[in-house]
């Protein structure tokens, strides 16, 4: 701790030494650096604040219809790029700026410093942007903010009507293009099913399907054609006696033999009663079967016998109309027998193009598939071409997206900068520190022995005494001369301090 007094103490005495020049250095950085803040020239600040609606009722009424534009990306990235290159040199020569820029390196600094002053607040949030730019000339500040207001506005609306012309010349030339690529499928299709018009399915269905449906086909038409023969010949065989036909208006046959029929009853009579008694294999009830079966027989050929010796036989009502039902039933049979040969001949031919169809059926499906595609891809280009055109209308409209200016920019009238009291502080502690300094270096760089304990430091010699100095009268005067003089500069540098600042406080007050 005494070391470190010691140096502390070395350090003012050497700085004491020097006081002179540490306060003509003070005097010097202070009255420049209060001469250049006060002639800095004033810093107005212009801004305006403008409320962005995004809120519109066409919006949920569009919906599907149409591609609404996110109004809410479109306002931030507005925000984002506004102080962008292009919009700054656009700026400038609205504002006139790009006449006064003598070189490129002028340009290119003009834009610089543009970039520099313009600041852009606000949040998303509360829709509310604030667009402020700081310049010493007042009515320039102005015409920037406004022209980045303009550009602002603009801009939010600007381009979506052209993106929208875009889109639509592009959806036509897709359209056009689809165009020529469907009327090549359509003749695509057209000459295939020309020429493989015998072999292309029916609509909803396929080769195996037809075939499946000409099997069942046939199959039912050879079972009509087997069930008409045989309807055809059991006609046949009752017109040749074969079959026992029942006349029902000739009740006088029935007793052409009373004695057979009475002796037929008789068995029939004899078989229910021994039925009662026995089974079926019992040898009285099979032996009076086998003799009822022959009275039967025997009826039967006595019957036969009767129309054969009875020449009116053939011209009974009865013969004539089973005649009339064999002619029908043999029509039948022929039309069934050409139905029978037609699908048969189909079913033939079907066959012998088993391995063609398949391959004709895959070529129609990528025709189809080919020219479905194309057409949705039309259909679907046409609405999209309509709802661009709605979009870039909704686009344009000025009411889909409403600014309202809450505050204009106006020509400001006090200045919001530089701040001189601050500044003027900072010189004067600057000259102050920069003085001290000087003192401190002038003395490291001519340095003195200013105790005994520094010279024994330096020099490693035993110090056996000191000398006093011993002051005249007229020395005394005159050192104490100089720390009035010294005093004095100290003081009058302070009172100019605080006259700066008076007059900067009185600069800002009127």
């Amino acid at each position: 701790m005494a070391e470190l007094m010691a140096t502390l103490l070395a350090f003012l005495k050497a700085i004491g030494k020097y006081r002179w020049h540490a306060i003509a250095i003070s005097w010097l950085v202070a009255i420049a650096g209060w001469i250049y803040v006060y002639r800095m020239p004033n810093d107005y600040q212009v801004s305006a604040r403008v409320y962005v609606d995004t809120q519109n009722i066409l919006k949920p009424l569009l919906a599907g219809m149409a591609t609404v534009p996110n109004i809410d990306e479109q306002v931030a990235f507005m925000r984002r790029t506004l102080i962008s290159r292009p919009n700054v040199e656009k700026v400038m020569r609205m504002v006139d700026l790009d006449v006064k820029a003598a070189s490129v390196k002028d340009h290119e600094q003009m834009v610089d410093d543009l970039v520099s002053q313009i600041k852009i607040g606000g949040t998303e949030r509360d829709d509310i942007y604030t667009i402020s730019y700081n310049n010493p000339n007042p009515k320039l500040g102005k015409e920037v903010v406004q022209s980045l207001l303009t550009i602002f506005v603009e801009g939010s609306f600007g381009g979506k009507k052209q993106d929208s012309e875009k889109a639509v010349a592009f959806i036509d030339d897709q359209i056009k293009s689809y165009e020529d690529k469907l009327a090549a499928a359509e003749n695509s299709l057209k000459d295939f099913k020309l020429h493989n018009l015998d072999m292309l399915p029916r609509q909803g269905s396929d080769y195996s399907s037809k075939m499946v449906e000409l099997s069942d086909q046939l199959k039912q038409a050879r079972l009509e054609y087997e069930e008409a023969v045989q309807a055809r010949n059991a006609i046949k065989r009752q017109i040749a006696g074969e079959d026992p036909v029942a006349i029902t208006d000739a009740p006088e046959a029935a007793s052409d033999n009373p004695e057979l029929d009475g002796r037929i009853a008789a068995l029939n009579k004899q078989l229910d009663t021994l039925r009662m008694q026995y089974t079926e294999e019992h040898p009285d009830i099979i032996s009076a079967k086998r003799l009822v079966a022959s009275l039967e027989a025997k009826k039967k050929e006595e019957a036969k016998k009767r129309r054969a010796v009875d020449p009116g036989a053939n011209y009974s009502p009865m013969l004539q109309q089973m005649n009339v039902s064999l002619s029908v039933a043999e029509a039948h049979v022929a039309s069934l027998k050409v139905r029978v040969d037609e699908y048969a001949s189909r079913m033939a031919r079907l066959r012998a193009q088993s391995t063609a169809a398949p391959e004709v059926e895959a070529q129609l499906a990528q025709l189809n598939r080919d020219y479905q595609v194309n057409k949705e891809n039309y259909t679907k280009l046409v609405e999209r071409r309509e709802a661009a055109k709605l979009s870039g209308d909704l686009s344009s409209a000025t009411d889909i997206l409403t600014f309202r200016i809450i505050d204009p920019p106006t020509v400001p009238v006090k200045p919001v900068g530089p701040n001189r009291l601050r500044l003027m502080s900072v010189v004067f502690g600057g000259a102050l520190v920069a003085g001290l300094g000087a003192a401190l270096l002038m003395s490291q760089i001519r340095p003195t022995f200013l105790s005994q304990f520094a010279l024994r430091e330096a020099t490693g010699l035993t110090i056996l005494g000191s000398i006093g100095m011993n002051w005249t009268d007229e020395q005394k005067i005159k050192r104490r001369r100089r720390l009035y003089a010294f005093s004095a500069a100290v003081f009058v540098l302070f009172g100019v301090y605080g006259g700066m600042v008076a007059l900067t406080l009185v600069r800002q007050s009127a």
